[in-house]
């Protein structure tokens, strides 16, 4: 489920947005790809929150195979964020927003999570309704 969402222009990197969607005492770990690795990253991880960021290799010096087994474990389940934006550009006609004007487009963005939530939450509740029986 969508708990949280930020609406930038397009010149804005995700990264910086991380400040503001981090809940102190809400969240527990953070799972990012490598885009998310820097000092303004790490500053914006509250005490307490478990940074599960993966680590980037350089040229010339590459991860060694335990830091590649530590992002697969990663992976794994940062996936489950991969998955929603997967069914809105599959199930929902894409993630693309097609209006001018920032507040238009949050809007947008806003009902487009909505109604993945609400999707979302007929699924799981069908899920619960066939274990049950």
């Amino acid at each position: 489920m969508i708990t949280n969402y930020t609406v930038t222009d397009a010149a804005v990197h995700d990264s910086q947005e991380l400040k503001n969607l981090v809940e102190e005492g809400k969240d527990k770990r953070i799972y990012a790809d490598s885009a998310y690795t820097g000092e303004e990253v790490q500053e914006c991880i509250p005490e307490g929150v478990q940074n599960r960021i993966h680590e980037k290799g350089h040229r010339g010096h590459r991860l060694s195979k335990g830091q590649e087994r530590e992002n697969k474990k990663k992976s794994h389940i940062r996936v489950r964020v991969e998955h929603i934006f997967g069914y809105m550009t599959q199930a929902m006609g894409g993630i693309t927003v097609r209006c001018i004007g920032k507040a238009r487009a949050a809007f947008s963005i806003g009902l487009m999570n909505l109604t993945y939530n609400i999707n979302r939450y007929v699924y799981l509740r069908s899920m619960k309704l066939c274990v049950s029986i």
